[in-house]
Order: structure tokens, then C-alpha cells, then sequence
């Protein structure tokens, strides 16, 4: 028995809630939704007495799973690695498909977000870059070819 029906969203915890969200919806995310939200409802489900957060939900145009971005206003954050790399345990990244790579590189670039590595090749199938975006966390960027 199966008990998923289906993959709805990945959750990031950020600092500056404002400047992840423009990242990302620079990269070609659209906001879905913003919000607060405080009370029992959150504070049971985080285990956090007194939880209060902002959020904003993120798609891509085509749909799909979401994107939900928090910033905790109350408890304060609790600072996690900024460097983190791809074998430090939790979440290893957040990877979108897009037409051109490079040109999206150079987007995020132009931004000052770089590379955390190089631009790889697989099997002449696929592109990928990882990209160290705002607050550290790692987003994937993959271009289908051939």
C-alpha cells in the first residue's frame, strides 16, 4: 500500500525571506502565494512554542512540485552552514531543468551567485551546474541535450 499521492513542495528555511524569493523568481520561479503564519497549527507541527514565520510559496510555470521559502520571525534563526557542499548531511540541493544553461549561469552570475564547481556533461544527455545562491543553498541547474 501506497501512502504518497503525490510530491507537493520542498521547504527551505531562510534568513531574508525578500531576497531569496527575488533570486528565485529571477531564476523563472513565480510567486504562488505569501503569508504569515502563528499559533497552535504551526507551533505543533514544527514542535516550536511561540512559532512564527513568513512565507512564501514559489512554481515554475509549468507547475509541478513547489517551492516554499520561511523565515522564522519568531524564534530567532538558527544558522546553519553557509558552505556547506554536497556530501554535508541534509539537504543537498534544489535542482530546476532550463532551456540554456549557460545563459542561466550568466544570469546568476551577473547577480554575483557563482558556481560551487564547474559545468558538467552526462552521457552527452544532460548539463548541470550547482550554483551557491543566496544564504548558501545549493541549486541545481540542468539542461536536457542531444
Amino acid at each position: 500500500m501506497t501512502h504518497i499521492k503525490r510530491f507537493d513542495h520542498v521547504g527551505i528555511t531562510v534568513e531574508d525571506l525578500d531576497s531569496v524569493t527575488a533570486f528565485f523568481v529571477g531564476l523563472g520561479l513565480e510567486v504562488e502565494g505569501t503569508g504569515s503564519v502563528e499559533g497552535e497549527f504551526v507551533e505543533t507541527v514544527c514542535g516550536i512554542p511561540g512559532a512564527h514565520c513568513e512565507i512564501a510559496m514559489l512554481r515554475s510555470p509549468a507547475g509541478g512540485t513547489r517551492l516554499e521559502l520561511a523565515s522564522f520571525v519568531q524564534p530567532d534563526h538558527v544558522s546553519g552552514s553557509p558552505a556547506a557542499m554536497a556530501n554535508e548531511l541534509g539537504l543537498r540541493n534544489v535542482s530546476f531543468e532550463v532551456g540554456d544553461l549557460q545563459a542561466a549561469v550568466d544570469a546568476v552570475a551577473a547577480d554575483g551567485y557563482g558556481l560551487v564547481g564547474g559545468v558538467g556533461e552526462y552521457e552527452g544527455s544532460v548539463r548541470m551546474a550547482y550554483i551557491r545562491g543566496p544564504e548558501g543553498i545549493i541549486v541545481s541547474l540542468f539542461e536536457q541535450i542531444g
